[in-house]
């Protein structure tokens, strides 16, 4: 059994005990998080598809992380002009535990 979910503009294969890293959500590390828009749902080879989202499916997770991702370097240079840039990026983001998928 697994669901398609969408979150931060984004979508994600959930499945019952699966650790997911999702964009960074305004909650605690032990909060309950229900996401609500669900694209899709297959149970045993049954699929349910949503236009766009399925009625009364919802996925439940728990928070069991928020942090930040590796760094990425962004490097501008221009040919001959001795103009170079360098910054670097980290993206924050909330580790959740998918503990059910409903409806």
């Amino acid at each position: 059994m697994y669901a398609i979910i969408e979150t931060g503009g984004r979508q994600e294969k959930a499945m019952p005990g699966e650790k997911l890293k999702v964009e960074k959500l305004d909650a605690q590390v032990g909060d309950t998080i229900r996401f609500d828009k669900v694209m899709l749902v297959n149970r045993d080879g049954s699929v349910e598809l949503g236009k766009p989202y399925v009625d009364g499916a919802s996925v439940t997770a728990t928070v069991t992380e928020q942090g930040r991702g590796r760094k990425i370097l962004v490097f501008k240079k221009k040919r001959r002009k001795q103009y170079r840039r360098t910054r670097g990026h980290r993206q924050s983001y909330t580790a959740v535990t998918v503990e059910a998928i409903e409806g």
